[in-house]
Order: C-alpha cells, then sequence, then structure tokens
C-alpha cells in the first residue's frame, strides 16, 4: 500500500556528489540499498523516524549521509566523494521496523540510476 517515489540520480564524474530523494505515502522506517550490474542487492544506509539510529555500509562510512525530514515523509541520501565502484541503480525502502527495512523491507521504490565515470 505505501508508495515510494525515488528521484535525485544521474551522471557524475570521480569526486562529485548527487543527493537523492524518496517521498513516502505515509510514516514508515525508511533506507536505501544499490545494486550494480550482475550483483546483488546491497544494503547502504537506513535511518529510524526518531533520527536516533543511523546504519551506514563500511564502503560509504564518511562519504555519504542519509537523513530524514518526517513533515514530508522523506529521506534523503547526500552522497558525496563519488567513486566508479558507487555505480548502481539505487532503490528507496521502508518498512514499519527499522530493522526490517535494513534485512527485508516490504516497500521499494522504483530505482534511481547512479552513474559515476572515471
Amino acid at each position: 500500500q505505501v508508495q515510494l517515489v525515488e528521484s535525485g540520480g544521474g551522471l557524475v564524474q570521480t569526486g562529485g556528489s548527487l543527493r537523492l530523494s524518496c517521498a513516502a505515502s505515509g510514516r514508515v522506517e525508511m533506507g536505501w540499498f544499490r545494486q550494480a550490474p550482475g550483483k546483488e542487492r546491497e544494503f547502504v544506509a537506513a535511518i529510524n523516524w526518531t533520527g536516533g539510529g543511523i546504519y551506514y555500509t563500511d564502503s560509504v562510512k564518511g562519504r555519504f549521509t542519509i537523513s530524514r525530514d518526517n513533515a514530508k515523509n522523506t529521506v534523503y541520501l547526500q552522497m558525496n566523494s563519488l567513486k566508479p565502484e558507487d555505480t548502481a541503480v539505487y532503490y528507496c525502502a521502508a518498512d514499519s521496523n527499522i530493522i526490517r527495512v535494513r534485512v527485508a523491507p516490504a516497500f521499494w521504490g522504483q530505482g534511481t540510476q547512479v552513474t559515476v565515470s572515471s
């Protein structure tokens, strides 16, 4: 029933930045996954409703920042110092529980392409 609409993907050079947005149709816990061609989908980051629980995969720590605006039911992923290995389709994910968002989210966005050139 929950709808997630993503935006903000694009093509950038190594070292560049992008900011992804995901707007939800209701109050949910939210996070981000990514999937590169031929690879399994990978957890990237998640944030709980209060903002007190924030989780990142090791490869993006120090470069990516997840945040949310609860008044807008929207989560953001600020991606800085981008590398070619960050190239993937990025998917917004949501569930009623932050742990389920990290391991088996019930709802998915449509995906947005992020491409980082060498």
